[in-house]
């Protein structure tokens, strides 16, 4: 799981990877066949950062524009949504994300805050539905569909270096890991919407209406995760787990607000014929005995500090597991750590199978002789014997 490592290894810095694409694949390949991964990531991390700038992208802060040209992406957290707009999300999607949540997220779509819904378009006899198109007319809007049009220049460029990457990389035997994405309805809402202070609180103060909101929210989960598996004939479908981590959430609290809405996205995905691998940052020590109730064979836990002995007990004989050798480890620890703690993995969570030797973080800056350490021995010690 390696974030902008490829062009440190190349002596690029992320915002080198972010402007100048066919930099990026040339890094990206290079520390694939330098290192041998099993599968690659593409190079998805490297996000378009002009696209970034013709949209006035607020979220984050990226390499150059906000943070250090030399070190990765910041999250801008805050309160997307407001509190008292649970009902606008929960009644009209779209129409909300048009209207409020891009508005606030990108200074392009800044005159979108004065549209109609567009459901209110139905026919346009005698003037009926016209004045919905009234705002499309005045040159804010105007100015804003030409940054649109713009972007969507941007990623088409964009679009074409990350394609051909991909073709390359399969051709040259490394294919890629994961076929598309998504998020838990909690961490939907708790990241960028209401952020966690505010979805905190709405445990709380509105906790009804952030339950509706959970549900309204799962069926867009479970179609953005199979959509793009199945465009790009891939099963296996990435979700980045965070609220839910051990600390952020009571077990009753998970058993409330998280894991229901999580659960039917996962069985969706598995439904629709596709493979949920769930990326667990943090800690779920105090989940494993909730989480277990699903089917067996159909998932894949990636951890990043979950104690992988009990994992592997209470998991193992129904699902695949899979990381847990900690960024600290590779960033400061010697080879023979880093040897050390692989055997140790590779007896416990690997025995008889079902493993997936992987970091627990991703990963930017760090030893290149302790990454190339964390593959090469696991391919030398993690045999079938």
């Amino acid at each position: 799981m390696v974030g902008f490592f490829p062009a440190y290894y190349s002596g690029m810095t992320p915002e080198d990877a972010m402007y100048d694409y066919t930099k990026t694949n040339a890094a990206w390949k290079k520390y694939a066949v330098d290192f041998q991964p099993d599968v690659h990531l593409g190079t998805m991390t490297a996000s378009p950062g002009k696209l970034y700038e013709i949209l006035d992208y607020k979220l984050y802060a990226w390499p150059g524009h906000g943070v250090s040209p030399k070190h990765s992406y910041q999250c801008l957290e805050g309160e997307y949504m407001k509190a008292d707009e649970y009902n606008s999300l929960i009644e009209d999607p779209t129409n909300f994300f048009l209207t409020k949540y891009l508005p606030r997220v990108f200074g392009a779509f800044g005159p979108f805050t004065g549209l109609s819904p567009f459901t209110n378009i139905q026919e346009m006899y005698a003037g009926f539905s016209a004045v919905n198109f009234i705002p499309f007319g005045i040159p804010p809007m105007q100015n804003s569909l030409k940054s649109i049009m713009e972007a969507g220049n941007e990623a088409l460029k964009w679009i074409s270096f990350v394609g051909a990457y991909e073709k390359d990389m399969t051709e040259s035997g490394f294919p890629n890991g994961f076929g598309g994405g998504s998020k838990a309805p909690f961490d939907v809402i708790g990241d960028t919407l209401r952020g966690t202070k505010g979805i905190m609180l709405d445990m709380y103060r509105q906790p009804d209406k952030l339950l509706k909101a959970l549900e309204r929210v799962l069926p867009l989960a479970i179609n953005m995760a199979v959509n793009a598996c199945k465009a790009n004939r891939n099963p296996i479908a990435f979700l980045p787990l965070h609220k839910g981590a051990d600390g952020f959430l009571s077990d009753e609290q998970f058993r409330k607000f998280y894991w229901p809405t999580f659960r039917e996205l996962l069985m969706g995905i598995i439904n629709e014929g596709c493979v949920p691998f769930s990326f667990v940052e943090g800690g779920y020590n105090t989940r494993l005995e909730i989480i277990k109730d699903l089917p067996k064979g159909k998932v894949v836990w990636a951890f990043d500090a979950t104690d992988m002995e009990k994992a592997k007990k209470i998991l193992g004989k129904n699902a695949c597991v899979g990381g847990n050798v900690p960024t600290s480890l590779l960033s400061i620890g010697s080879a023979q750590d880093v040897k050390d703690y692989i055997r140790k993995l590779i007896d416990t969570a690997g025995k008889g199978g079902g493993y997936i030797m992987m970091n627990g973080a991703v990963i930017d800056e760090t030893k290149t002789e302790n990454l190339k350490t964390m593959i090469d021995f696991t391919k030398e010690y993690g045999v079938y014997k």
